[in-house]
């Protein structure tokens, strides 16, 4: 690994292998969304300043990770928020940010409705910041800013995030805090839809969950719980499939989910503990146009709001109460990598609680 000052014999800008860089999209839906391309030697992502600071495309060495529905790359709509409106808005990426006054399916509830995967993902960041400084011989990239949802004699829910990667490196770490500015007790429900598209994710690939128990979500999925660790080719209109994991966790509640691909040589694994996220689901689509497969940790249930409800668990978060909450995203490259998250899995499994 070269130091700083080598690093700079070598090169006139060290944007050559990594920077963050302001972009403003200018066509189409996407026209006016304000990111920022992110360029970390052989890993490349995109962060949304106009929503919420989630992260889109990504590529390592070359090869697409993530995933974009077919509606593509846009910006804010007016009906992103409308019951299942959002089934046009939901563009995918390696992850955007479902809640915080509801996850999963739209409802209604005391006569307020509560849209598809909530409103904050289409919030718009304030007091962004982009930075990238030298320590030591690591270069430190991170974007920060924070999102607000909120209306007027209702909630008042704040969250502040912080995303960071380091060249040379390979991961990416997004830290969150979540903070109820409103003087009443709020509902906060929290989901990180992380999603893995083509050709990461294709008929070779794995699925490595450190799984104890598979529970389908409804009846298409109860005949396919024994695949949930693979997928399969692209089939026309095939109906998708959700998953319900109790994940095995070490001592500290560290867990994780992966998909890897050894024919390419790659994979992703995303690393999170269950005392900030205790659901995780997995989303399965095998039909042509909407080939993707979604890994989501979070604070509630994939039965949404209601089901919370009316079980009398919905998570809640006390006046000026704070909760903090991270993801590491992780590239992995090459067989002993990918092998070494096949026997963290197991070990887990075996071990772990």
């Amino acid at each position: 690994m070269m130091n700083k000052q080598d690093l700079h014999r070598h090169v006139g800008s060290l944007q050559q292998v990594a920077k963050i860089r302001p972009l403003q999209f200018s066509e189409g839906r996407a026209e006016q969304l304000k990111a920022f391309e992110v360029k970390n030697g052989p890993l490349q992502f995109t962060v949304l300043g106009d929503k919420c600071l989630d992260i889109t495309d990504v590529s390592y060495r070359g090869i697409n990770i993530s995933f974009l529905s077919k509606p593509g790359l846009m910006g804010r709509n007016h009906f992103d928020t409308n019951g299942d409106e959002a089934l046009r808005s939901i563009m995918g990426g390696l992850m955007f940010t479902a809640g915080l006054e509801n996850i999963c399916p739209p409802c209604t509830s005391d006569g307020k409705d509560y849209p598809m995967h909530g409103r904050i993902r289409t919030t718009p960041a304030e007091h962004i910041c982009a930075d990238g400084v030298w320590n030591e011989d690591k270069y430190v990239m991170s974007i920060s800013g924070e999102m607000r949802e909120a209306e007027l004699f209702g909630e008042n829910m704040v969250l502040r995030r912080k995303i960071t990667t380091t060249y040379p490196g390979k991961t990416i770490t997004v830290e969150d805090e979540i903070e109820n500015q409103s003087f009443r007790t709020e509902p906060m429900m929290l989901l990180y839809h992380c999603n893995i598209g083509w050709p990461l994710l294709d008929e070779d690939c794995e699925i490595i969950l450190p799984t104890r128990e598979v529970i389908a979500r409804d009846e298409a999925a109860k005949d396919h719980v024994g695949e949930y660790d693979h997928m399969e080719a692209p089939s026309d209109n095939e109906p998708e499939y959700v998953f319900l994991h109790r994940l095995a966790a070490d001592e500290e509640g560290n867990t994780f989910a992966s998909i890897v691909n050894e024919k390419l040589g790659i994979g992703i694994k995303i690393s999170f503990s269950q005392k900030e996220l205790p659901y995780f689901m997995q989303w399965k689509s095998r039909a042509s146009g909407d080939y993707v497969v979604g890994l989501e940790p979070a604070n509630s249930s994939v039965y949404g709001r209601l089901f919370h409800e009316e079980q009398g668990d919905l998570h809640t978060m006390e006046p000026f109460e704070k909760e903090h909450k991270k993801l590491v995203f992780t590239f992995l490259d090459g067989s002993s990598e990918i092998e070494a998250v096949r026997r963290e899995a197991s070990e887990l499994r075996t071990l772990g609680k």
